[in-house]
């Protein structure tokens, strides 16, 4: 029988504009659960909005979180945290038991990127900075427990375009190849984010893909009894040392 002693610590990074508070539905069940669990805030977000977004300062923010944790960890990262998860294992494969790169299966680069750093802009230039648009577009695309907690933290409305040229720059193909350990890509169903899953788990050396039902992009968010119950079966398989199916 498993033991609440053999049990992967858990480490949650959250997606751009977000924050820690993102993962409060995961962190209470995984708890539950017995597993140890942190979620933590990338630079220019949560109680870390004052911080400038760059590419080393969001992997360092990462190794930190590691550290706090034991060394080990189950990483699981969403969006904007799915990339650095994916960058930060590659680069410290014997601090990442496991990998879940969740919403973030669409290389960063190229039309996709530079029409969301543009209508990131225009919004950016409103007169609230967009922050009544960020907090009605939560409202209405999540259930309320969702939007409450993704909102709890603050909206991070300066790091957009900072997070989004310094995410440019990251290679996600390469570093899910260089990473040894088992991957699951865990995307929501509706999730456009998904626009090149195929490339992403032709990369994996081991890996698979896992489809939230009914999830939009947030789907941890969009559908957090699913995703929770995905990220627990994958912890356990983790714990005992088992593979993607």
């Amino acid at each position: 029988m498993e033991t609440r002693k053999a049990r992967v610590p858990v480490l949650l990074v959250h997606g751009i504009r977000a924050s820690a508070t993102m993962w409060r539905f995961q962190e209470k069940r995984l708890r539950a659960a017995g597993y140890p669990v942190l979620a933590i805030d990338l630079p220019g977000h949560g109680q870390r909005m004052s911080e400038p977004f760059t590419v080393p300062a969001a992997l360092a923010a990462i190794d930190d979180g590691v550290a706090a944790l034991g060394g080990r960890v189950l990483l699981v990262g969403l969006s904007l945290g799915g990339y650095y998860a994916v960058a930060y294992a590659a680069q410290h494969p014997d601090r990442v038991a496991g990998l879940i790169a969740a919403g973030c299966s669409a290389v960063p680069h190229g039309v996709l990127l530079e029409g969301y750093r543009l209508v990131a802009r225009t919004i950016h230039r409103l007169p609230d900075r967009g922050l009544w648009l960020h907090e009605t577009m939560a409202r209405l695309l999540l259930p309320a427990a969702g939007a409450r907690d993704v909102l709890a933290g603050g909206a991070a409305l300066d790091v957009m375009d900072s997070g989004l040229r310094a995410t440019s720059t990251l290679t996600p193909l390469p570093s899910l190849a260089a990473y040894p350990g088992p991957i699951w890509l865990v995307n929501g169903a509706f999730d456009h984010f998904r626009l090149h899953e195929r490339r992403f788990l032709a990369a994996c050396r081991d890996g698979k893909v896992v489809v939230v039902p009914r999830a939009t992009h947030l789907s941890s968010l969009a559908q957090p009894e699913r995703f929770t119950a995905i990220l627990l079966g994958i912890a356990g398989r983790v714990s005992a040392g088992a593979r993607p199916a």
